[in-house]
């Protein structure tokens, strides 16, 4: 394998686009870790995880074969919001099978920032709205369970969608992107999610 380490993915997608089929493995080998951090953030509580890193991995192929460096951010940012299109059209499925609500299984250790120092983000959208602070909410199982149960059932369907996505650690942008809707009405949604958390949960 040729040391493709030294060229940009920009760089790298154009070759496959001139034929280098080869350089879509070196990608998909690259990439792998993202698809695992994006499932493990999105999870299906009982589903099976396989599944959802397969659809993961489609959200990749997707992303690598329409990539447009004219028209897109950067390839890792569009291979993001690919695969968390993918990953949260398969829990759509899964739960409209299921006659259910979108399980909002989420991982409550999705960080923002760097993903190491950063605050929890299930934990950032309750102190905003109830001035807790972080720590004593993540020690709280049953606040946390009260807010999930709250957006599962008193949320428009919108509103769930943004505010599950937001807790995944996306941007509006990102969100926007995976919905199909404009940026405005995307944080015009998360405003209001948060709104209501806030009138419910504010003590």
């Amino acid at each position: 394998m040729q040391d493709y380490e030294k060229y940009t993915d920009e760089e790298l997608i154009v070759r496959i686009r001139d034929g280098e089929n080869e350089i879509s493995d070196y990608i998909i080998t690259k990439y792998k870790n993202l698809v695992r951090g994006k499932v493990k953030s999105m999870y299906l509580l009982g589903g099976d995880m396989e599944d959802l890193i397969q659809e993961g991995m489609i959200g990749l192929y997707k992303a690598i074969r329409d990539y447009d460096a004219g028209r897109d951010a950067s390839f890792f940012t569009f291979a993001d919001i690919c695969v968390s299109r993918q990953v949260f059209s398969a829990i759509e499925k899964d739960s409209r099978k299921k006659h259910g609500p979108l399980n909002t299984s989420i991982s409550l250790d999705v960080k923002t920032g760097d993903g190491e120092s950063g605050e929890s983000v299930l934990a950032s959208v309750i102190s905003s709205v109830t001035d807790r602070n972080p720590e004593e909410i993540i020690l709280s199982n049953e606040l946390v369970e009260r807010v999930y149960d709250f957006i599962r059932n008193q949320l428009t369907g919108v509103e769930r969608q943004v505010i599950e996505l937001y807790i995944t650690g996306l941007k509006i942008s990102e969100i926007a992107k995976v919905l199909s809707r404009d940026e405005k009405s995307t944080d015009n949604a998360l405003w209001r999610a948060k709104n209501k958390i806030k009138n419910e949960f504010l003590e």
